[in-house]
């Protein structure tokens, strides 16, 4: 293993081993605390242009599954078809694996999709600058390459439309009401779970004016970066918002800003976001908390929503916003991930409740 060198934009240095594709890289670096997952989280175009640190200090001992695909085309076990993580960070990889259904290792794999991997690193030390700090950029240097110095950009990068699909693609055809999924980034799980509940899913651009096609109800998915370098999105959004036909609209993630930016609200950047498998949320109005799946930089200014708009659900850690509804039409929308994978599943119903209303 080569030694190599994590340096934060503040200067500040930890060293450790490369396990991974070798090549320098730069990103934001930001932690994630699920103790479990890490197949789902790499391939989370949510991640895209991040480099991931894992708070649970043993990553790898489960290997990696294999790249299956279903007859719907979604891969079985990754929530996109590649690795979107510029890197993973972690204390101690194992470089033996045990696991059923695992066919390589992360090291295998990695290597295989060209994307870095350290370990060595005293994550807990990290995680706790980042923290005090803020998340920020960071790169990953040889140290026997002094002078290959990686560059990147972030802040201001669509990194939307670097992971959207770049033409419209159908799943379930035919099969019932008919659902326009938005892809700013979407994960497997969403569509399957839309699917699952017998509708037709016509996953369009980012971009995309579908104000224009024939369908039920209107689905706004997950992605990565800044939402507001998607304001062609929000426009397209408010045009379906001010239609006179009223349909059904659930987003999540990404998805809630982009709901809550075309319904008048304002978004800010989280100090270091909400990225874990355990992040409580309480719905308002109500004692019923939750335990969720989340991957977050920016959060939903709450205090900024329309009259007709209020809070759907409130995180029980910070009180930031977790997801906002319509006070009349069938319009709502979570922060945290409903289809978890890998994660908890206490908010799957939320999908229940969307397709019900397709159905009224």
């Amino acid at each position: 293993m080569r030694n190599v060198t994590l340096i934060l934009d503040d200067g500040t240095k930890f060293h450790g081993k490369s396990f991974g594709y070798e090549k320098p890289v730069a990103g934001e670096v930001v932690f994630n605390t699920a103790m479990m997952g890490y197949p789902e989280s790499l391939t989370d175009p949510s991640y895209a242009g991040q480099l991931m640190t894992l708070t649970y200090p043993l990553v790898g001992n489960y290997g990696v599954p294999p790249f299956s695909v279903e007859k719907n085309g979604l891969a079985t076990f990754m929530e996109s078809d590649k690795i979107y993580a510029s890197a993973i960070i972690v204390s101690d990889y194992s470089t033996e694996y045990s696991h059923w259904n695992a066919v390589e290792s992360l090291a295998e794999w990695l290597k295989r999709e060209l994307v870095p991997g350290i370990t060595g690193i005293d994550t807990r030390e990290l995680t706790k600058v980042l923290r005090e700090h803020g998340v920020m950029m960071g790169k990953i240097v040889f140290d026997d390459e002094p002078d290959n110095i990686p560059q990147a950009d972030y802040n201001g990068v669509n990194f939307v439309d670097k992971v959207s699909c770049k033409e419209i693609v159908k799943y379930n055809e035919g099969a019932g009401k008919k659902v326009v999924l938005v892809d700013c980034g979407v994960k497997n799980n969403i569509i399957r779970c839309l699917i699952n509940r017998g509708v037709e899913v016509i996953r369009v651009p980012w971009n995309y004016d579908f104000n224009d096609l024939e369908f039920d109800g209107l689905f706004l998915a997950n992605g990565p970066g800044d939402p507001d370098t998607c304001e062609d999105a929000v426009v397209n959004i408010r045009k379906f918002l001010a239609n006179p036909v009223v349909r059904p609209c659930m987003g999540i993630c990404m998805g809630n800003q982009l709901l809550s930016k075309a319904a008048g609200a304002k978004i800010y950047k989280l100090k270091y976001g909400h990225r874990s498998h355990n992040q409580p949320v309480r719905m308002v109005g109500t004692e019923k908390c939750f335990i969720t799946s989340q991957n977050h930089g920016y959060a939903v200014d709450s205090d900024t929503l329309g009259a007709d708009w209020e809070p759907y659900f409130v995180n029980m850690n910070d009180g930031s916003n977790e997801g906002i509804r319509h006070k009349k039409n069938p319009w709502f929308s979570a922060q945290f991930h409903p289809e978890a994978c890998s994660g908890p599943v206490d908010t799957e119903f939320l999908f229940d409740d969307f397709v019900n209303l397709l159905n009224k």
